[in-house]
């Protein structure tokens, strides 16, 4: 059979199958957003978020990250503050360098809302009282936005005391607190039922300090009890005048101290100090004498912790000292 050759212009008839290309299997189609991948995509992307989300909440509730936090949420009366709220010049500088510079150190808040009591603010204040005050003050006289709220880190101690510890090592380190200001958070702690005696207080509170340092805070206690109300610039009481102080309380001349003070009326610390610096450069008031019966005499000597009684005249026999001694063991 002879070949027919092709010329141009020329067909074949040849089946379509034959040159058409093969259709892929549909079991090969793989679609760009199969039902598989995007589960596992999601699943992945759900957990990475609930991971961050975790570790966000972790680190502010382990006081780790900085809160911006309402001024008026918070409650500075939360503590009783160990340091006294004065107008000074270090309160001054302290405004301005927020004014200019912002705030560069949180404070230190822990959530109220768990205490469940009414009325109670979100956040009660541990440390930061003049950083928070100079941001009111500020914002008070400005009406800043950026004055209207504080830098805070969430702390949750375990107990009251944790929190009161926590304030006063914070207030040690940035400034140093006064003998009296040490001796007024102690009772005012202890008052609270935070602590059951002043003197456990003091030893949770000064853990670190030395016994002798924790004596001398001991005898401000003296002075914050008896004269509290009536000295107006305590923390400016240095070591040694506060310690004369405490002899001559003990000594039994807290009314007359309170009455000299309050003739004074003093304006300044440095007045107040000049008033008390005078008052224990005077001679001490003389022992007391008086009579208690025809011929017997009775003399009261109070110095520091030592009471003496002298008892004079012809009525003093071997027999009234055993009766004297019979009522002292009765103390």
């Amino acid at each position: 059979m002879a070949r027919r050759r092709l010329t141009l212009g020329d067909t074949l008839d040849v089946p379509r199958a034959e040159h058409a290309p093969a259709a892929p299997s549909p079991a090969l189609s793989l679609s760009p957003s199969a039902p598989i991948a995007r589960v596992a995509a999601e699943a992945a992307g759900a957990a990475a978020l609930q991971e961050l989300t975790e570790t966000v909440a972790r680190a502010r509730d382990s006081g780790r990250m900085i809160l911006d936090l309402p001024l008026d949420a918070i409650a500075p009366d939360h503590l009783a503050r160990d340091r006294l709220p004065v107008e000074d010049a270090e309160m001054a500088s302290l405004r301005e360098s927020i004014r200019l510079h912002g705030q560069r150190t949180p404070i230190e808040v822990t959530p109220l809302v768990s205490e469940g009591r009414a009325g109670a603010l979100p956040y009660g204040l541990i440390s930061g009282w003049r950083r928070l005050a100079a941001l009111k003050a500020l914002h008070a006289e400005a009406g800043e936005p950026r004055f209207a709220t504080v830098q805070a880190l969430v702390r949750r101690p375990e107990t009251a005391a944790d929190a009161y510890v926590t304030m006063v090592e914070e207030n040690e380190i940035r400034l140093g607190l006064s003998h009296y200001e040490r001796a007024r958070v102690a009772a005012l702690a202890t008052a609270r039922g935070v602590f059951p005696t002043e003197d456990g207080a003091l030893r949770a509170l000064f853990a670190t300090a030395s016994r002798p340092k924790r004596s001398r805070i001991r005898a401000f206690l003296e002075i914050f009890h008896a004269l509290d109300d009536t000295l107006r610039f305590p923390a400016h009481l240095p070591e040694r005048l506060g310690l004369a102080l405490v002899e001559r309380l003990r000594a039994g001349e807290a009314p007359r101290i309170a009455a000299a003070l309050a003739a004074a009326d003093p304006a300044t610390p440095e007045a107040e100090l000049a008033a008390l610096t005078a008052l224990l450069a005077a001679p001490r008031p003389a022992p007391v004498t008086e009579t208690l019966a025809p011929g017997l005499a009775l003399e009261t000597r109070l110095k520091g912790r030592t009471l003496t009684l002298r008892l004079q005249g012809e009525a003093v026999t071997p027999a009234l000292a055993e009766r004297i001694r019979a009522l002292l063991a009765q103390l």
